[in-house]
């Protein structure tokens, strides 16, 4: 054979693999409103910038016909490539191709992406879109999903791991995407569950469509699994870019600094009244943060789950932050359960990776009821106490009205480390609120009139952040106004904070 033969044959073989599964199958995948593997990856990438890895890879089975039908690729696009010029690793599920399914060759693709990217210290992106096990390789595929497992747990806490669900992802295939750092979902086209509604409906009798069971607005909003949603597969890709914007590439990195054209001495006239004078009343904290961060940009993480409390990322003078903010405007800005997990979660991913930690409080406490008590609401309130505790990052705490009992200490206040401690002067900082603070230290002995003066002196001593200033808890009262400039000097403060806890395997969080 020539080497022009030599070179016709690659170019043809080069084609092959382009095309996955062929044409019709293309076109069927656009037609239920979804991208090819390699589209995305063209999405996602910068431009040219995709190198290709396993492009001729093959399945090895030989049980039911198998071997006569391989697909160049087998059913995975692997490769690396750059995201606003940083090296990313990536491997996307082609479902042209066996419907995506996971062979033992595919998933050696994909371990082989994942191990560089751990010695390259690099993020690693998952696009999954797979219809589970290729049920005709049996334990083989299995195997190729616990190395995968393996690995997703190895990296953890050492390269940032995102995985977006863009199509079916079900059976084993859930656990890799859920001990990866963040899922971001498709509205409509991509779904997540363990056992499908066929078997739901053999085992338990239970009707429920895909969508209801595991769709993208059911892991945003109820189950909490997902933390990102998005409209379409190209939206998603966009998201992605700008969530890796906020991130190192591993956590022996500082996350990327952007050169900051806001004044960071900027001051707005608007937060000195966006705290109501009615204690009770709601207010929106997400003002509060949009109007401090640079250029007004917050990138929410799980806004529709547990919305009691705020999770997500920003930026003040160029430098990445993760904030961690009650939400008044939504059950009172209270802790429960899924608040305590969605942040603590989201504290620990900005601890392994560097990102400073920025926390607005305003909290009545704890939920109380049988439901938040049965559910083990001290267990998963601890999770958040344990989170904050351990963090080693900058934690800067702004205090803008309640903070009570057990929930003042959760919320990164100065005693579990936090290095800088503002209050503005609406803040209250007390054991509980006035009125039953006021029954309890009195049991009910006093008349109406010396109740209401009892009730006033309370307020008088708790209801401001001076006792709490007084005794060095509170480092600054400020003005809200200044609250962007006193967070930019704090972090500042802190650059190069080194703080080590003891030496050990792991800590034992009260999961």
């Amino acid at each position: 054979m020539s080497s022009e033969e030599k070179y016709r044959q690659f170019q043809e073989k080069h084609e092959q693999a382009e095309l996955g599964g062929g044409q019709e199958r293309i076109e069927r995948q656009h037609n239920a409103g979804r991208k090819t593997a390699r589209e995305r990856i063209k999405d996602l990438l910068d431009p040219d910038t995709f190198v290709e890895t396993d492009r001729f890879v093959t399945h090895r089975a030989t049980d039911f016909g198998m071997e006569k039908n391989k697909i160049l690729g087998d059913g995975v696009v692997s490769g690396y490539g750059k995201v606003d010029g940083r090296l990313v690793y990536v491997f996307a599920q082609d479902f042209t191709v066996f419907g995506g399914t996971l062979s033992r060759a595919n998933a050696d693709k994909i371990v082989k992406i994942m191990q560089l990217a751990m010695k390259m210290g690099a993020p690693v992106i998952g696009l999954n879109d797979s219809g589970g096990a290729r049920i005709q390789e049996g334990v083989e595929s299995l195997a190729g999903y616990a190395d995968i497992f393996y690995l997703n747990t190895i990296s953890s806490g050492v390269i940032p791991q995102i995985s977006a669900v863009l199509g079916p992802c079900a059976g084993g295939a859930v656990y890799s995407p859920a001990i990866t750092d963040f899922i971001l979902m498709v509205k409509n086209t991509s779904y997540m569950f363990v056992t499908g509604p066929d078997v739901i409906k053999t085992v338990t009798h239970e009707e429920v469509t895909k969508e209801d069971l595991g769709g993208a607005m059911t892991h945003n909003t109820k189950s909490g699994v997902a933390h990102l949603i998005a409209d379409d597969d190209e939206h998603a890709m966009m998201m992605l870019r700008e969530l890796l914007s906020f991130l190192p590439s591993n956590n022996l990195e500082d996350p990327p600094v952007k050169p900051c054209t806001d004044n960071i001495r900027r001051e707005d006239e608007k937060l000195q009244t966006i705290v109501p004078d009615d204690p009770n009343k709601p207010y929106d904290m997400k003002e509060i943060i949009t109007t401090v961060v640079d250029d007004h940009n917050f990138f929410e993480i799980m806004p529709y789950y547990a919305q009691n409390i705020i999770t997500g990322f920003g930026r003040f003078d160029g430098k990445p932050v993760g904030i961690v903010a009650n939400q008044p405007a939504n059950l009172a800005g209270v802790l429960d359960i899924n608040s305590s997990i969605k942040a603590a979660r989201f504290v620990r991913f900005c601890d392994a990776f560097n990102v400073p930690l920025v926390t607005f409080v305003d909290v009545p406490g704890f939920l109380p009821g049988t439901a938040q008590e049965f559910g083990g609401i001290i267990k998963h309130g601890a999770k958040l106490l344990f989170a904050f505790a351990e963090a080693t990052v900058p934690k800067i705490t702004v205090i803008t009205r309640k903070s009570y009992g057990g929930a003042y200490t959760v919320m990164a206040s100065k005693h579990i480390g936090a290095d800088a401690n503002f209050a503005y002067p609406t803040a209250e900082i007390a054991v509980m609120g006035p009125e039953g603070a006021v029954s309890i230290i009195f049991r009910d002995k006093l008349g109406e009139e010396e109740k209401k003066t009892a009730v006033e002196d309370y307020k008088n001593t708790f209801a401001s952040p001076y006792k709490a200033a007084a005794l060095g808890y509170i480092d600054e009262i400020i003005y809200p106004r200044q609250t962007r400039y006193k967070i930019i000097q704090a972090l500042e403060m802190t650059n190069n904070k080194s703080k080590a806890n003891p030496p050990k395997k792991h800590g034992n969080i009260p999961l």
